[in-house]
């Protein structure tokens, strides 16, 4: 039997149409990389359900996945008393049980994890590898736990410690941590893995799935404020959440009920590591070539290193330019300092602690109202990707990654055995 799917893929450049497999990244035609939208059979759907699954009509799955995650979208009355806004409406994307918000490893990665699993076919055989620089990792490790799900975690070693206190790991999940590397090494070291047929590459921001599941945010935002947003405003690495919540607001504005315009899209980056930001400023249609060594430095600064992708999908068609562009947006670069002041200043007011991530989106649209950018009626989307951590229990299991490589090391000797 197979599986009943209500959405076709379709290429942002020459609008060519897939059938889904579950696994499919690319389109097959010759030209410029671009990526793939999926296009659903139905307006706005809310299911009775007390989790991101309430949208399920909305999202590319091939199969029924039970989960209990979902965001929490309020109207802020604290902080948006503090910094003049009386639309400000905050979508909750962490552990924050009492206001709805039951992402139980304290980030917005869980609504990417279960829908990228539940995209699977059911008769899906093969192991699904996933690359991280910490945050996607334990959503992916909780997740595919609880659904026991086959996949290889690839991670900078340095990220074991948050993934091990927050899981404890399943016996369907293997864990390849890169003793001295960073988030390219684990993207570079996953890749070698695609040309083996026992592994399927689970994509990143090229994979539909990530996409719309983080899109629950901004579809928790239009049931619970009653239309679209004026402006939404993230912190950014990949820029995965910010597209997801333009392709999101897209598919809204086709319903016709809640709007006509897209939010204009205020995303944020931890300075020194900007690449979108510097893009973006200087009209640049693509990145700016960076020395290695030179971005390598730049990540290590950033107190936000989540948000360190070397390779954001800024000129790709349907990408983060053409994002931006059609939203009338605009990007910030926010310093560390800038970061934990309004790390400080969410929990003064809100009573609740945030992650760096989220410090950069209050960053930027902190420099939004210094900019003058905002008026104080405008409705405005602050997406926290992570917060109430300090409100979780760490796991008390012993646990280590299934490998340890040293960066540079190939994968197919490290798995080897």
């Amino acid at each position: 039997m197979g599986d009943a799917r209500n959405y076709v893929l379709k290429c942002s450049r020459c609008e060519a149409t897939y059938q889904d497999d579950g696994v499919r990244l690319d389109c097959s035609n010759t030209h410029p990389p671009a990526l793939l939208r999926s296009v659903f059979q139905q307006d706005f759907v809310i299911r009775d359900l007390p989790s991101m699954m309430r949208y399920r009509a909305w999202l590319p799955l091939g199969h029924v996945v039970e989960t209990a995650a979902r965001p929490a979208v309020y109207r802020s009355a604290a902080l948006g008393t503090y910094l003049g806004l009386q639309n400000l409406w905050v979508a909750f994307s962490g552990w924050w049980p009492e206001r709805g918000a039951t992402l139980a490893t304290s980030t917005f990665k869980e609504l990417e994890a279960y829908t990228v699993l539940g995209r699977l076919s059911h008769d899906e055989t093969r192991t699904l590898v996933v690359a991280s620089a910490g945050n996607t990792a334990a959503a992916f490790a909780r997740a595919a736990t609880e659904t026991n799900a086959r996949v290889l975690i690839v991670i900078p070693l340095s990220a074991w410690q948050r993934l091990s206190a927050l899981v404890a790991i399943g016996p369907t999940v293997r864990v390849v941590a890169i003793d001295g590397g960073q988030y390219e090494d684990a993207i570079a070291f996953s890749r070698e893995l695609q040309s083996d047929p026992a592994y399927v590459l689970e994509g990143g921001v090229r994979n539909v799935a990530r996409r719309d599941g983080m899109g629950t945010a901004m579809l928790e935002g239009v049931e619970a404020i009653g239309s679209l947003p004026d402006v939404y405003v993230q912190g950014i690495g990949s820029g995965a959440g910010a597209l997801a919540a333009h392709e999101a607001a897209t598919r809204v504005i086709a319903d016709g009920r809640f709007g006509s315009n897209l939010p204009r899209l205020f995303l944020g980056q931890n300075a020194p590591f900007t690449p979108v930001h510097d893009a973006w400023t200087r009209k640049s249609e693509t990145l700016e070539e960076r020395n290695p060594e030179t971005a390598r430095n730049q990540i290590r600064s950033i107190v936000a290193s989540v948000l360190s992708n070397v390779a954001p999908p800024y000129a790709v068609a349907g990408g983060l330019r053409e994002a931006l562009h059609e939203s009338f947006g605009t990007t910030f670069a926010v310093t560390n300092d800038e970061v934990m002041e309004s790390m400080t200043l969410f929990e003064q007011t809100e009573g609740i602690d945030i992650e760096p991530a989220a410090g950069v989106a209050l960053g930027a649209l902190r420099q939004a109202l210094q900019r003058g950018e905002l008026a104080p009626d405008t409705k405005v989307l602050l997406h926290v990707t992570g917060g109430g951590a300090s409100r979780l229990t760490s796991t008390t299991r012993a646990q280590r990654p299934s490998v340890i490589v040293h960066r540079g090391k190939t994968a197919a000797s490290s798995l080897a055995s």
